[in-house]
Formats: C-alpha cells, structure tokens, sequence
C-alpha cells in the first residue's frame, strides 16, 4: 500500500504548514556518495503512487521524481563523499547529508519528518520508523534521493568503466567483488568500509 499522509495531517492540525520529508540512500554501499533529500509537498497536489522508493522500479521512480520536484512547495539534496564518509565515519556523514539537505530547503521547514534516525533540528522534528514506507513526504524524499545518487552512479560509471556501477549503484554484488579483484578500487571507493578495507589488504599482502 503506498505511503499515506496521515503524519502530515495531523501536523497540519496542529498548525504545522511546510512539513519536510527527509530521506537518504545510499548508507550501506561499497562507492559512491551518501545523498539524502528533504521535500516539502503542497497538501494538494494531485500526484499517485508515491511510496517507499525501494518498492518502485527505476521507470516509476523517474516518473514521479519528475513529478514531485516539479510541484513541491521547496525540495533540495545534499550528498557526501566518499573521503568525507572514510574521514568521520557513516553515522556522522548520515546525519549531515540529512542536516544538510534540510538547511538547503529554499521554503524553511516548520517540522520536519526523518526516516528511521533521530537528528536535532532547529524546528521540531519527528522520526518515523520505516518512514519511507509510511509517510508520503518521506517517502517522495526518498524517490528524489534514489534517482539523485542512481544518475550520480551511471554517470560514474562511465567515468570508471568495468566496475558496472550503473547496474549495482555501488552496492556489494558478486559482480561488484568480482571487478574489485580485477581492477582494484577507484576514487569513489569507500576505503574505511570492512569489504573493500579486507580486499585491499588481502592484495597487499
């Protein structure tokens, strides 16, 4: 069932006017940058099938990035590298991308809604367990944050041919591994991370 607009609703009965989603991908891959979301929706705007953007495929997920960014009250992203993650650590560069994409918001927030992890603000705030599948404005954060980094990764792609970052996004496939022997890791690799940290070593040894 898609996300609803329950949580925003009863913001909104509270007083709240421009709820922001919030939302990140990209956490667990090998390469690539961290890039999250923050999208406030209008109350009426007419788009269907907003949901989890892990349960859309690439082509819906397209479409509705399209439609959401083109009729959000305010959206923005921010992502973080792959030498900043390696430097401070995931947590740290989680909630900055998050932190960050909200403080980018041309509309300020007056709450703001985040998927799974608790980060202060200087509005009130919520966390929402499995909030992408639950909440539409989290889950529209994430469907903008997930076709962000997966033009992000096909664009890298062809700048670092044969590790096949089109078709994993960074993530650890076999087929990942099986290129990292090969080749050995790029500029986007995160180093610090336990798979690609183990493969280095095991090389230089």
């Amino acid at each position: 069932m898609p996300a609803t607009r329950y949580h925003e609703r009863m913001l909104k009965r509270k007083g709240y006017t421009y709820i922001a989603g919030v939302d990140e991908v990209g956490r667990g891959a090998w390469a690539g940058p961290l890039v999250a979301a923050a999208v406030i929706l209008p109350s009426r705007h007419g788009i269907t099938g907003i949901d989890d953007s892990k349960r859309l495929t690439p082509a819906t997920r397209e479409a509705l990035f399209e439609r959401i960014t083109k009729c959000a009250v305010s959206w923005a992203v921010h992502t973080v590298s792959p030498a900043v993650i390696d430097k401070r650590g995931i947590s740290f560069a989680n909630k900055l991308a998050i932190k960050r994409a909200v403080v980018k918001l041309s509309t300020p927030p007056d709450f703001v809604l985040v998927d799974a992890l608790p980060v202060h603000f200087r509005m009130p705030s919520r966390s929402i367990i499995d909030g992408d599948a639950i909440s539409e404005s989290i889950a529209a954060a994430s469907i903008v944050a997930k076709v962000t980094r997966d033009r992000m990764m096909s664009t890298f792609n062809k700048r670092f041919p044969g590790y096949a970052f089109d078709a994993h996004k960074g993530y650890g496939t076999s087929r990942h591994m099986t290129s990292l022997y090969a080749l050995g890791t790029c500029a986007i690799h995160r180093l610090s991370f336990a798979p690609i940290r183990d493969m280095v070593k095991k090389n230089c040894q």
